[in-house]
């Protein structure tokens, strides 16, 4: 049968922070507008353009660069390319001139503070996450085209909501129990399985260039964020921790290059203070960077990008994993996890609440992690259970709207439980288990649907609502 078809592609996407609904989607809805525009023959017909973002777009797109990413998409620039060095000199450009370069060619009037509307009182129906593009053209026709952010960097076009592509796969998978009876019958391990379903979709030479060019990002995302100081972006004046933990865990040791700061860090220890420790400093140095504009991989949102790599650091360093194969083998797995949740419930935080990014980068990290270090698919999955039940109805309430109180901090929560589900998973009998993978899928979609709206990524409710003394101008 034909079904959604989900790659490990779409769930680990590479992008620029801070967030994959409010900063990579509207990034690659520009992106899709141009490319209508181009198919038509049109963009150099454009006169004028209005963006007008929509409900948690709008309430908390000044913190999450929904604007910055607008305007870079309508410029054609490539989110997986583009120098993140140079983000704030050529928004400032545009401000300054007053004029943008749609798909860097056709130069018209842009005012940012005019033609971007923040329409914080107004949603649409279909998402919270909405972005409509008003295009006005030299004969003075008009277009207008929306499109949805509905999380994880996936983006759909209204009048065709279908976010995935339909084709054949060899092994259908929409729930955990299809995942594990496709499994059984077929004698393969959960990577294994969904290696069979990309073959599908691309090339194996493909594939493995692609997971690599995936774990090459996290692996820099993660190193950057371990050497970089000083204090992120957007008012609140959070200063960066990674930097100063790294150099403290390793007594200011020093190395060249990636590989010898993973061998000093090996050769330091295997202490649980010392490996809780540097589980934490990795989430924090992914997701400071996040914060920063840097570039990082959505696991699966970019909210949640410091747990993968965090729990992947630790396999790798402190379990022996240190191999190609085997890193390919832990997001192959962690990616089918994070397409069940999609497809049984959200992956956006301005649907399901933080529950939806945390608790599912945990799920994944932990199914990943089980596989791995050797557990059945019977433990894998329930290693995800148990990391999203600890999540369930997490809320999402961003102080100043920005990604960085408190989530930054709760990467390393997350990370944390990952390691914790896996370890449970693997001392426990499955066949004891009382609840599901399917079922914490089920109930964590019922908690979304119930949850208040204020603590959906509207930095209206929650410790966005209790602002300590001397943030609250920010």
């Amino acid at each position: 049968m034909s079904q959604e078809a989900i790659s490990v592609f779409d769930i680990f996407k590479i992008g620029i922070g801070p967030s994959s609904s409010h900063t990579l989607g509207p990034w690659r809805a520009a992106l899709q507008v141009l490319e209508l525009l181009g198919q038509k023959k049109l963009l150099a017909e454009v006169v004028h353009i209005q963006v007008s973002l929509y409900g948690s777009l709008a309430k908390t797109g000044k913190g999450h660069g929904t604007d910055i990413a607008v305007q870079l998409g309508l410029c054609g620039f490539d989110p997986v390319t583009y120098d993140v060095d140079q983000v704030t000199p050529f928004i400032n450009a545009i401000a300054t001139l007053g004029k943008i370069n749609l798909d860097g060619k056709f130069q018209i009037p842009f005012n940012p503070s005019e033609d971007i509307a923040f329409l914080r009182t107004e949603s649409l129906p279909f998402h919270p996450n909405a972005l409509t593009f008003l295009i006005r053209f030299s004969n003075g026709e008009t277009s207008e085209e929306t499109f949805y952010s509905i999380g994880g960097g996936f983006v759909v076009k209204e009048n065709d909501l279908q976010s995935g592509e339909r084709v054949q796969l060899p092994y259908p998978i929409n729930t955990a129990e299809d995942l594990q009876r496709h499994c059984v019958k077929t004698i393969s391990r959960i990577h294994e399985l969904v290696m069979k379903n990309e073959l599908a979709l691309r090339m194996p030479e493909e594939i493995d260039k692609g997971l690599m060019d995936i774990w090459k990002v996290m692996q820099e995302s993660t190193y950057r964020g371990c050497h970089r100081s000083g204090t992120l972006p957007g008012g609140l004046k959070v200063k960066r921790r990674a930097a100063e933990l790294n150099k403290k865990l390793l007594k200011k040791k020093t190395y060249g290059s990636y590989n010898e700061w993973v061998q000093a860090i090996r050769a330091g220890g295997n202490t649980f203070p010392y490996i809780l420790d540097w589980v934490s400093c990795f989430a924090l140095a992914v997701n400071e960077e996040n914060a920063s504009f840097g570039r990082v991989v959505t696991a699966p949102t970019n909210g949640a990008s410091g747990v993968i790599p965090a729990v992947l650091h630790y396999y790798i360093i402190f379990c022996d994993g240190h191999r190609d194969d085997k890193i390919a083998n832990f997001l192959l797995t962690a990616s089918e996890i994070g397409s069940i949740f999609k497809k049984g419930a959200t992956l956006s935080a301005a649907m399901g609440g933080c529950q939806a990014e945390i608790g599912v980068s945990s799920a994944m990290a932990a199914a990943a992690l089980t596989e791995c270090l050797g557990g059945t698919v019977q433990q894998a999955l329930m290693a995800a259970e148990i990391a999203m039940e600890h999540h369930l109805g997490l809320t999402c309430d961003p102080i100043a709207g920005l990604v960085q109180i408190p989530c930054i901090e709760r990467n390393t929560m997350g990370a944390i439980k990952a390691i914790t589900a896996a370890q449970l998973a693997l001392q426990s009998d499955p066949a004891y288990a009382k609840i599901s993978l399917d079922g914490v899928v089920k109930t964590m979609w019922d908690t979304s649907k119930d949850m208040n709206s204020k603590y959906k990524e509207t930095a209206e409710g929650g410790l966005a609502a209790n602002i300590p003394l001397g943030l609250s101008e920010c």
